[in-house]
């Protein structure tokens, strides 16, 4: 992997864990509303957790292998 790569994966989770923290905001907020839109709510949570599973793939990548 190149360094132009590492930085782009780097930019890339940076403004995926954003999304992720702004979600958990969203979702928090929609909880407190005296009638949650339920769809909504689950629409949220499966983006969050999509975006979760991006930034662990994410986080792989640009972890190096250590071997034992």
């Amino acid at each position: 992997m190149t360094n132009e790569d590492e930085r782009e994966l780097v930019n890339e989770l940076a403004r995926l864990q954003q999304e992720h923290r702004d979600l958990d905001a969203a979702i928090d907020a929609l909880h407190q509303s005296p009638a949650p839109d339920l769809l909504r709510l689950q629409r949220l949570k499966k983006r969050k957790l999509q975006l979760r599973d991006r930034i662990a793939f994410i986080e792989d990548q640009i972890t190096p292998d250590i071997i034992a």
